[in-house]
């Protein structure tokens, strides 16, 4: 094998081998996870704090299915940014990088999908709770909205109008 071969062949300017890849690769995971990770520890906190609360018996039935939909919510964001670690530690040293990065990156997916239900599902019961069912409904659309066109549509925007090897424009 020559020493060309060993790097990748990817045409992004790069100059790194698989393994180097995965490791860089695994580096950005992490850090995505560790602001996944704060993000959906401040709302477990508020979402467990709430049930202690005086008025909390003042919601309705459909407040407090909400609010314990947004519970489990909440334990699943919190086991799937969890799990990569896990993973790395059970594939620790067994050069199986390159599978824990692709695996990994679906779990980051998916556990971003339940953080945007999450935090959808609590600016809607809060705004319910607070102001009444109709202002509940719209910050509900609000929301998905905001999620849709920032965490869907604008990457794509942005992913269909910069095409490699185009230079930024001022």
């Amino acid at each position: 094998m020559s020493a060309k071969s060993e790097f990748d062949d990817r045409a992004d300017g790069r100059d790194e081998t698989p393994n180097e890849r995965a490791d860089r690769n695994w580096d950005e995971l992490l850090q995505e996870l560790r602001v996944m990770q704060t993000g959906t520890q401040i709302l477990t906190g508020f979402l467990l704090a709430v049930a202690f609360q005086p008025r909390f018996t003042d919601m309705d039935e459909l407040q407090r299915d909400l609010y314990v939909v947004l519970v489990a919510l909440a334990a699943i964001a919190t086991i799937l940014a969890l799990a990569p670690v896990g993973m790395h530690r059970a594939f620790f040293g067994r050069r199986r990088k390159p599978e824990l990065v692709h695996i990994a990156a679906r779990i980051v997916k998916i556990d971003l999908l339940v953080i945007g239900a999450l935090t959808i599902g609590v600016t809607t019961l809060i705004v319910d709770f607070t102001v009444n069912r109709t202002a509940g409904l719209i910050a509900l659309v609000a929301a998905v909205v905001a999620v849709g066109a920032l965490w869907v549509v604008l990457p794509r925007i942005i992913r269909n109008s910069v095409r490699p090897g185009d230079s930024p424009k001022d």
